[in-house]
């Protein structure tokens, strides 16, 4: 299980701690930790324009991450060598046929596929089930609740009076 980069502001150094210290994977601590090719991109430029871009422009040692909302363009990111393909907002049965598709075409070991968007406690399973390596949630960080630390001191004139140094 993954947390996703939304954490609240201020406070991601410590959200992403947490998760770690909890078994987690903290996945991207900010967007320079990976390429991720989302919906506007490919809106804009396609797929295959995007893979080629990033693969173009960055490291051979950054991941490329592409967000894909229908299985056409899952397959697309595998043949054109996205490292990860992230199943965003997709129900866990449709996950599960895209995960078929890519052992049929001979892709599947090629890529780690995460489900992402729409996971809560209540599902979490059924995204588990359905052939994914990474499930990331947000709730990790965004509902996380806090501990309530506070300090308080009293006017104690006795404890006073025996810790002075005389």
């Amino acid at each position: 299980m993954a947390a996703t980069r939304k954490t609240t502001p201020g406070f991601r150094l410590f959200e992403k701690r947490a998760v770690y210290l909890g078994g987690g994977d903290t996945h991207r601590f900010n967007l320079s930790d990976a390429i991720l090719i989302k919906d506007n991109h490919i809106m804009i430029l396609g797929l295959k324009e995007c893979l080629r871009r990033a693969k173009d422009k960055s490291s051979f040692t950054k991941k490329i991450e592409v967000e894909i909302e229908s299985l056409e363009d899952m397959l697309i990111a595998a043949k054109e060598g996205a490292d990860i393909i992230m199943f965003d907002n997709m129900d866990p049965a449709k996950i599960a046929e895209g995960v078929d598709v890519l052992k049929k075409e001979g892709l599947r070991e090629r890529v780690i596929l995460e489900a992402s968007g729409g996971i809560t406690l209540d599902n979490i399973k059924d995204y588990g089930r359905s052939g994914v390596d990474v499930i990331s949630l947000g709730a990790l960080t965004k509902n996380a609740r806090w501990i309530d630390l506070s300090l308080e001191i009293e006017n104690d004139e006795e404890w006073r009076a025996k810790s002075e140094i005389a």
